[in-house]
């Protein structure tokens, strides 16, 4: 942090401009803790601080990347695919909130809704709901506000029709279905925003795990969809959060 000290007190002085100093901090190196390279500066860069993905990491390999973002005062760390195990012991040395449903993690409270508008996370049925949640936590984590509509699948149309106000007011929607993955394409013709399809594992044989929904929504006739990965809760969670803070550049 003397770099980062060192260039502040230089534009304090007149000697860098405000340009230059933000060009370099952009450039700014990550912290080695040398079983991962903990990147300080994502915000700077993206707008949003780094996320610790927790599948195939050790407890104490996410207790060493939590305490240096921690020492290098990023408020808040959002944990994904974190298994309930690994969550106990974390709680034992952070304030951590534990989402069991969402496989989610959270060190640091969440931040006041900063966004354009609201984002809508609806599921086509209950068992979309895990990745639905992870979605959710994920935009709200980054400063936005959600609202879920949880099975409201066409199955059952007259469920989504039931809530047209808060489809016709959301700035960004996301959808997430499983079996034939006909929500997105549903929602994508009723909404005036862009619509996020998540396809996910839920469905018979013929489903393959999500590919049969995955390429419905990749098909999708309806304009202003686009399709993230199978189960990709937080990749659509982020993006949405995105979308939703455009106008603040």
């Amino acid at each position: 942090m003397s770099e980062l000290k060192d260039l502040l007190e230089s534009v304090q002085r007149g000697d860098t401009t405000v340009a230059d100093a933000l060009h370099q901090i952009k450039k700014a190196p990550f912290q080695d803790i040398g079983f991962a390279k903990v990147d300080l500066h994502r915000k700077a860069l993206q707008g949003y601080p780094e996320v610790i993905y927790g599948a195939g990491k050790t407890e104490t390999q996410m207790e060493g990347i939590i305490t240096t973002m921690l020492q290098n005062r990023q408020e808040r760390i959002l944990i994904t695919r974190l298994n309930a195990e690994a969550a106990s012991y974390l709680e034992s040395k952070f304030e951590l909130t534990y989402h069991s449903e969402a496989r989610v993690g959270i060190v640091g409270s969440m931040p006041s809704p900063s966004g354009l508008g609201k984002i809508v996370v609806a599921t086509g049925g209950t068992s979309d709901i895990p990745v639905a949640e992870e979605a959710a936590l994920t935009a709200e984590i980054h400063g936005n506000e959600v609202v879920r509509l949880y099975d409201v699948g066409v199955a059952g149309i007259h469920r989504l029709f039931s809530h047209m106000d808060e489809i016709m007011d959301a700035s960004v929607i996301i959808a997430i279905a499983g079996m034939e993955g006909a929500l997105a394409s549903v929602i994508g013709g009723m909404a005036d925003c862009p619509v996020i399809a998540v396809p996910t594992g839920v469905g018979y044989g013929a489903s393959f795990g999500g590919v049969s929904a995955l390429l419905s929504m990749l098909n999708s006739c309806a304009s202003g969809v686009s399709v993230v990965n199978i189960d990709n809760g937080f990749g659509a969670g982020y993006l949405a959060g995105m979308m939703n803070h455009m106008g603040k550049k």
